[in-house]
C-alpha cells in the first residue's frame, strides 16, 4: 500500500515518468481523500481494502478540465501498481454529488466580505501591487492609507475584473479584517 509520507519524499508533482494505461492497469473505484492543489496531487481511499490508497496526480484530472477535486468525491477509472504503490492513471468518471462541503476550523473564523460590505467606508481609489491567479488573493495599495490591502479573487470576480495587473487602477470598499485592511468591493475605474 502507498503511504502519503513516502509520495511527499518523491516528486509526484513532477508529470514525467508518470505510469500510463497498459494490460497491468486494473480498474478501480474510492472516494478522494484529500488533493493538495498547490503539491498537485492526493490521495484516493480506494473501494477494494486490498488495494489502499491511490495517488490521483493533477495530470490525471486534465482530461475533465480540472486541476483538483474536493474531499469526498467519488472517482473510478483505471491505476498500476508501481515500486512505490497504486497510482491513477486515467480518470472515467468523477461523482461531486458526494463530495464533503469541509470547512476547516480557521475558515469558520473568516470574515465574510458579502456580510461586511454595510460596514465598509467610501469607495477609495486603490493601485494593484500584485495578484496570483494562483494563490486566488493578491494586495491593492491606497494612497489614503498607509500598509496593504488584502483582496481575494472572489471579491475581484464580483466585480467583473477576470484579470487583475500590477499598477492597474481600481476603486475598493475596505474594513478593517483580522489581519488588516481587506477590500470587500472592488470596482472597475471607467
Amino acid at each position: 500500500m502507498r503511504d502519503e509520507a513516502s509520495a511527499a519524499a518523491g516528486d509526484p508533482h513532477d508529470p514525467a515518468g508518470l505510469p500510463t494505461a497498459d494490460a497491468d492497469s486494473v480498474a478501480v473505484s474510492g472516494i478522494l481523500k484529500w488533493f493538495d492543489a498547490t503539491r498537485g496531487f492526493g490521495f484516493i481511499v480506494a473501494d477494494d481494502p486490498a488495494i489502499g490508497d491511490i495517488l490521483l496526480h493533477f495530470s490525471v484530472l486534465q482530461a475533465f478540465g480540472r486541476r483538483t477535486l474536493p474531499e469526498g468525491a467519488r472517482v473510478s477509472g483505471t491505476a498500476v501498481q508501481g515500486q512505490r504503490g497504486w497510482q491513477a492513471v486515467t480518470i472515467a468518471e468523477i461523482d461531486l454529488s458526494v463530495a464533503l462541503e469541509t470547512m476547516r476550523d480557521r475558515d469558520r473564523a473568516r470574515v465574510d466580505p458579502n456580510a461586511l460590505a454595510a460596514e465598509a467606508g467610501e469607495w477609495e481609489e486603490v493601485t494593484v501591487k500584485w495578484f496570483n491567479r494562483v494563490k486566488g488573493y493578491g494586495f491593492l495599495v491606497s494612497t489614503e492609507r498607509p500598509g496593504d490591502i488584502f483582496v481575494h479573487m472572489e471579491t475581484l470576480r464580483r466585480a467583473g475584473v477576470a484579470e487583475a495587473q500590477p499598477d492597474q487602477r481600481l476603486r475598493a470598499r475596505i474594513i478593517q479584517g483580522r489581519k488588516g485592511p481587506l477590500a470587500v468591493a472592488v470596482a472597475v475605474i471607467e
